[in-house]
């Protein structure tokens, strides 16, 4: 039987549409930035690219294209216009990466930015810029940004999110700049993109993308990002999934310690909602690792949470974050949907899910 892949979160298989467009800008191998004639023809695919994202995200501001979300991360916090970053306490590491010096905010109620702490942050001097994801990478909970973007802007601050997760899936928040990654919704690993409302928020660089970012652009890559994000059907996708999962997943509600969906789950309040596409499942008496193992063998890939972190034996740093203790989220995986994924190859999971739990839960007996 073939393998079922679900681990959609960490990467989606690239799109047809992608593809095929990338073999076309492979054929303009003149660099972007040149000024004859071969030169100008591919900035001229390059920049219909640009508009195409736009248009397809809805964005009404610049496209700063990038070698990923990391990258989009590393400028948009290393260059912003501001005297201090805050960022929450469940950000994917890469933001820490990109800026180790924070204000790291917890979280509150329902699993959400605390507002209170926030506000306390932001008086306390000097323009911020606060960092806030979109839709969490192990937990799939969705954050209200468009709430938090209206508290930050009235202290005077800049809000960055991080939507390498909801890009291309769900509506943008309303935020000052977004961070996309392309091969998150079909498009090709090694390319991203920093929106951001206007250029004067970023101290330049240099270089190409308007001095904003230096190396010669990846104008086959634009292409096939572009593609993806004209293809993309990801929220009918997420419409489907709810009716798929939905029923599918009760019995797992009831074997498992800590469930993460729609419905909102033991130990984990609904929050501002959770996306479909991303759950995440304790599993009695069986570690992650184990689980993994027990997975991986039975032909299915699924994660123990985010892929730069999910080797690690500790526990999920986000878990403990959103206050699961650490016993539940040491038996905690991720399972993530993508474009192609299938009702069948949910079902088969689910069973296999089932097996796999109650034979764990036997053995704790």
């Amino acid at each position: 039987m073939s393998r079922i892949y679900l681990d959609h979160a960490a990467t989606t298989p690239l799109r047809p549409e992608a593809r095929e467009a990338m073999l076309r800008g492979f054929e303009l191998w003149a660099n972007p930035s040149s000024p004859h004639a071969e030169g100008r023809k591919a900035r001229a695919a390059l920049e219909d690219a640009r508009e195409r994202v736009k248009a397809a995200l809805g964005w009404g501001g610049e496209v700063i294209f990038t070698s990923g979300a990391s990258e989009a991360l590393a400028i948009g916090l290393g260059r912003a216009k501001a005297d201090r970053r805050i960022v929450s306490a469940v950000e994917h590491d890469a933001v820490f990466r990109a800026a180790p010096d924070v204000t790291v905010l917890g979280m509150g109620e329902d699993c959400l930015l605390d507002p209170e702490a926030l506000a306390d942050t932001l008086r306390s001097g000097g323009k911020a810029l606060v960092a806030l994801q979109h839709v969490n990478s192990e937990t799939g909970t969705i954050q209200e940004v468009d709430h938090v973007a209206a508290q930050v802007r009235k202290a005077g601050g800049l809000l960055l999110s991080d939507c390498s997760q909801s890009a291309g899936k769900f509506q943008l928040p309303d935020a000052d700049m977004i961070i996309v990654s392309a091969h998150k919704f079909g498009g090709p690993i090694g390319i991203g993109a920093l929106l951001i409302r206007d250029f004067s928020m970023l101290e330049p660089s240099g270089g190409q993308e308007r001095g904003y970012r230096s190396g010669t652009e990846n104008l086959p890559a634009a292409l096939g990002m572009a593609a993806a994000l004209k293809a993309a059907e990801l929220r009918e996708r997420e419409a489907g999934a709810a009716s798929w999962i939905a029923p599918l997943s009760d019995p797992i509600m009831e074997l498992s310690e800590l469930v993460y969906s729609e419905g909102g789950g033991i130990d984990l309040p609904k929050a501002g909602g959770n996306s479909l596409l991303i759950l995440s499942f304790a599993m009695p008496g069986v570690s992650s690792q184990a689980q993994l193992i027990k997975f991986d063998a039975a032909g299915f890939a699924v994660s123990a949470g985010s892929a730069c972190s999910s080797g690690s034996l500790k526990p999920s740093r986000v878990l403990k974050a959103f206050g699961i203790p650490d016993e539940v989220a040491s038996n905690a995986i991720r399972v993530s949907f993508g474009w192609n994924t299938t009702r069948e190859e949910i079902e088969r999971f689910c069973d296999a899910w089932l097996e796999v739990g109650r034979t764990g839960a036997e053995r704790a007996t």
